[in-house]
């Protein structure tokens, strides 16, 4: 596995994240604990250090095992959890992005992780009432007293992002090195305005949900076999448009020989920017698929035909941007002959 910078930081990560979401059988899915440390020491030994949580994860579950698994070697895995969501039923002030929650659940977090430092810790996603300055001061005031290192955001709008980022800026107060984001061949809408606001902030994107909740992993291949949708839950997922998608995957797996989680995995990993593909595994055996992504790329043919098949539209203002009559009256006929550097 080879190494990336988090962003605008001189922080050094894997390629790959590894998601704990899926530690713990507290929400009747997850792993046993002997199981999650078949998956963190399969992620080791591939070369990862970069591991993911969050203070809600299967009741807090995800949080004791992975500060367990890390203990040995803390000062060798860059940690990241998240707060926002609730975490205590009915208690208004237990969930949210103010500095209220965001000190309670640190102190939550430290303990349940049994650590003493938190190395990116993540605003959930935003609740659209705490002011964008309490956030980033109370984000700036936690590493000040150095309880964590640097900061992100996942799930959030880019105008509330490009505030934040400057309002730090401006302040001198901590400002966001990462976003995390869910992002798949299946679920691309994000490519209209946070992935492009990612590379001009020089944030690193950590994608979720790069399978499409199972989507892209071939297991839907046969749609009509008995059985194979087991609740409604998935039901949002098996659209006609993503079935077509998936069987493009298929194909692309079939003509490389190889599977198409990898294929999925790859396209997302070839993608512009500082993408971290965050890997979510319930078994060692799926892990190791996964992983078997890092041995090979997609050719431009594959990832155009994965790009082609899975095209969305951008919608206003970026198709009226880009249609003929505004692109000839705002480069004067002359866009071809204009090279942008800046161009991405």
């Amino acid at each position: 596995m080879r190494y990336k910078l988090l962003g605008r930081s001189g922080l050094r990560v894997s390629e790959f994240s590894l998601g704990t979401m899926t530690f713990g059988e507290d929400w009747g899915w997850g792993a046993t604990e002997a199981e999650s440390r078949r998956i963190f020491d399969a992620y080791l030994e591939a070369g990862g250090n970069f591991v993911d949580t969050a203070i809600n994860y299967t009741n807090g579950t995800s949080e004791k095992y992975t500060g367990k698994l890390i203990a040995p070697i803390r000062d060798q895995i860059v940690l990241a959890t998240k707060y926002t969501l609730s975490t205590r039923p009915g208690d208004p002030n237990a969930s949210g992005n103010h500095r209220k929650n965001l000190m309670q659940s640190l102190h939550q977090s430290l303990r349940q992780l049994n650590t003493d430092y938190i190395d990116l810790y993540w605003v959930h996603i935003y609740d659209f009432m705490t002011p964008i300055e309490e956030i980033v001061r109370a984000l700036d005031d936690a590493v000040r007293s150095g309880k964590i290192l640097y900061v992100g955001i996942s799930d959030t709008p880019a105008w509330i992002i490009s505030r934040a980022v400057t309002l730090a800026e401006l302040r001198g107060w901590t400002a966001f090195t990462a976003l995390q984001i869910e992002y798949s061949l299946v679920e691309r809408t994000v490519e209209r305005e946070l992935l492009p606001m990612a590379r001009s902030l020089d944030l690193a994107v950590t994608p979720w949900g790069i399978l499409g909740s199972g989507m892209l992993s071939g297991k839907y291949a046969n749609r009509d076999a008995p059985g194979r949708i087991k609740d409604r839950t998935e039901v949002g997922k098996l659209k006609e448009r993503n079935m077509r998608i998936a069987a493009v995957v298929g194909q692309v797996a079939k003509e490389i020989g190889k599977t198409p989680s990898q294929v999925a995995i790859n396209w997302v990993r070839q993608q512009p920017g500082v993408i971290i593909p965050i890997l979510g595994a319930r078994t060692l055996d799926q892990l190791k698929d996964n992983l078997g992504a890092l041995q090979f790329s997609l050719t431009p043919e594959h990832l155009k035909k994965l790009s082609d098949a899975s095209a969305i539209e951008r919608g206003f203002p970026h198709d009226f941007a880009a249609s003929p009559f505004i692109n000839n009256i705002v480069y004067s006929g002359r866009f071809e002959e204009i090279d942008n550097h800046r161009e991405k």
